[in-house]
């Protein structure tokens, strides 16, 4: 039997990816002492791998794929081929942003401040690209971790990801440049990815971590409206599409069923009661698969 080899990012996006695969259908099971997941699949192979090493292993025809950040696929300069981009991060659907930044007290308030100056980092290539496309000379170092601590005294600046910049304002830091965005990316190797079982299988996956992405915050809603109120219940729903209206039993009255997102419901469901919608019911969505 053929199999797949995936990597699964260990670490700060596992369980956000552990539970979008879930939600896509896949059960995958993490044994506290285990590098190598059981999935619910017999044609796929898990492995935990730090998201920092992912795109290098794929690269290497290690794994035939894996998710991991945008950031790392640049950092370690891997030729691989990107085959999706996942908007999702350990806190929520956004990307993460990689930042300059400087104590609170700090005389330093653009990059050409820091010339000739010392920058802790984990991203040290991503670093000296960002310094050298605008003109800047600064020492870079590599940070084996806790960067947030090592200004001023290790470091006049940092470049660290933040997604909402709350531990660097903790640790009295400002930012004062975004260096580089990045969100979660699934990778294929190059070989990989021109084998057409292969191909075909990331695709089928990629499809329904797609379709879990778009469910992310979207809830189903129906309700029973009569003919004469149809077109007053229309004018308030938004819709992915246009709403399904379909007969009821009883003349004179119809089905009305919508996907919207879930942070409208509060208000539109009481105006569509308003306007003669009865029966109405909200549903949680795993997956849209357009």
């Amino acid at each position: 039997m053929s199999t797949l080899k995936l990597g699964l990012p260990k670490g700060s996006l596992q369980d956000a990816t552990l539970r979008m695969f879930k939600k896509a259908g896949y059960s995958i099971q993490v044994s506290e002492r285990s590098y190598t997941p059981s999935i619910d699949d017999d044609e796929i192979g898990c492995m935990l791998v730090r998201a920092q090493e992912m795109a290098r292993y794929v690269e290497a025809g290690a794994l035939d794929c894996g998710l991991t950040g945008r950031d790392w696929v640049v950092e370690s300069q891997a030729s691989v081929e990107e085959v999706a981009e996942l908007c999702y991060a350990k806190q929520g659907l956004r990307p993460v942003k990689w930042v300059l930044a400087v104590p609170r007290s700090s005389p330093y308030y653009s990059v050409q401040d820091l010339e000739g100056q010392r920058i802790a980092t984990e991203v040290v290539h991503i670093a000296k690209e960002y310094l050298r496309s605008r003109g800047v000379n600064a020492e870079v170092e590599f940070s084996w971790g806790a960067t947030e601590a090592k200004a001023p005294r290790l470091a006049d600046a940092i470049i660290e990801i933040t997604e909402t910049g709350s531990s660097l304002e903790a640790n009295n830091l400002r930012i004062i440049d975004t260096v580089l965005e990045s969100t979660t990316r699934f990778i294929a190797n190059q070989q990989s990815w021109q084998d057409p079982w292969k191909r075909q299988k990331m695709e089928g996956i990629v499809t329904m971590l797609r379709g879990a992405l778009r469910a992310e915050h979207m809830v189903g809603l129906k309700m029973n409206v009569s003919q004469s109120d149809l077109d007053e219940v229309l004018k308030i729903l938004p819709a992915l599409r246009r709403p399904t209206v379909s007969s009821l039993s009883e003349e004179g009255w119809v089905a009305v069923e919508t996907i919207i997102e879930e942070k409208v419901v509060r208000d539109i469901l009481p105006r569509l009661k308003r306007v003669g919608a009865q029966g109405l019911v909200e549903y949680p969505l795993n997956k849209i698969v357009p």
